[in-house]
């Protein structure tokens, strides 16, 4: 009976311990050629649903209609260009490290005593030190042609409009033609425009990303963010810094068109029966959400003045500013 329950121990012993070698070897020898289908399979899926979900919609970056947004896409594609260098043998070496030095794999020479490669070591210092240098170069010229407080050269006057960010709306006023809007904007195509910008309210930042670039809103100062628009449509902006509750809803429309188009909105802006002063300014800025656009005359040229001095001098009033200025940045 005992030699019997040995026998049996022994064969249940081998049993189990074949059975995982089995299963072992199974996945082991999992064919090469089904892995590299999962691989491309997820690749290709990856691929058709990114293009999917962006199929009809608009990437406002990828599709400026200005001249700095332009200038601004060549940027991040040369980026992208450089990058890729770098990133794609990346992903190559990872992939040929895992085919060729797996353990299953026997044409692989085994080099437990090797560390170093000389031309190895060079190319993988040298390569990014040159792609670092040529970068470096790209972003100090871009950064001084991009400058947006630095005016766009062209034939056509500079349309000067002043933008001050409150909760949670936008007041565009326009100092030379006499008139505002709230949360939306009309410039002329082709037509230099200097937005000069501040806060009311928390700091904020102004971005339309089709025209290029974004500048910060901040109480106190005046930033500029100098643009051109290249063709004629509605372009959304919008706030992008989160300042509170009313947030989402802190969006704008530049209505980008014709000169005479622009000319005949201004004289309709000009009948309108509301009228922006001090008064109904400090009304304007009290915080509110989802405000409607509206239109009004600019019945005091200070308004932008004292929205920005307030904060410098608390105690400053109206009446030391010149009501006929018309803004002084």
């Amino acid at each position: 009976m005992k030699k019997l329950f040995q026998k049996l121990a022994k064969d249940y012993y081998w049993r189990a311990n074949n059975f995982g070698k089995k299963l072992v070897r199974a996945e082991e020898s999992t064919p090469k050629s089904v892995k590299l289908i999962g691989l491309v399979t997820i690749f290709v899926a990856t691929a058709i649903g990114l293009a999917w979900y962006l199929k009809g919609k608009n990437v406002a970056v990828f599709q400026p209609t200005g001249t700095i947004g332009e200038q601004q896409l060549r940027i991040i594609y040369i980026a992208l260009i450089l990058s890729a260098i770098v990133v794609i043998p990346v992903f190559i070496m990872a992939i040929s490290f895992y085919v060729n030095f797996r353990e299953d794999n026997k044409k692989s020479t085994y080099k437990p005593n090797w560390d170093h490669s000389k031309s190895i070591e060079t190319v993988w210092w040298a390569l990014p030190i040159v792609l670092i240098g040529v970068l470096s170069v790209i972003t100090w010229n871009s950064s001084h042609q991009l400058d947006p407080f630095k005016s766009i050269a062209s034939a056509e006057s500079t349309l000067k409009i002043q933008v001050v960010s409150l909760d949670w709306k936008w007041l565009f006023i326009y100092p030379e033609q006499k008139v505002a809007t709230v949360n939306y904007a009309y410039i002329p195509v082709n037509t230099p425009v200097d937005f000069q910008i501040t806060s009311d309210a928390p700091m904020n930042s102004f971005w339309i990303p089709q025209l290029g670039s974004q500048v910060y809103a901040m109480s106190g100062m005046v930033t500029h963010l100098n643009s051109e628009a290249t063709s004629e449509g509605v372009f959304t902006g919008s706030a992008a810094n989160i300042t509170g509750e009313g947030f989402a809803g802190m969006n704008f429309k530049i209505n980008v068109v014709g000169s005479s188009a622009f000319s005949d909105w201004v004289e309709s802006a000009k009948s309108s029966p509301f009228a922006l002063d001090w008064d109904s300014y400090q009304k304007l800025a009290m915080p509110s959400k989802n405000v409607p656009d509206t239109t009004m005359t600019l019945a005091d040229g200070s308004v932008f003045d004292l929205a920005v001095m307030k904060y410098m001098n608390p105690g400053l009033q109206l009446e030391s500013f010149n009501s006929t200025s018309g803004g002084t940045y």
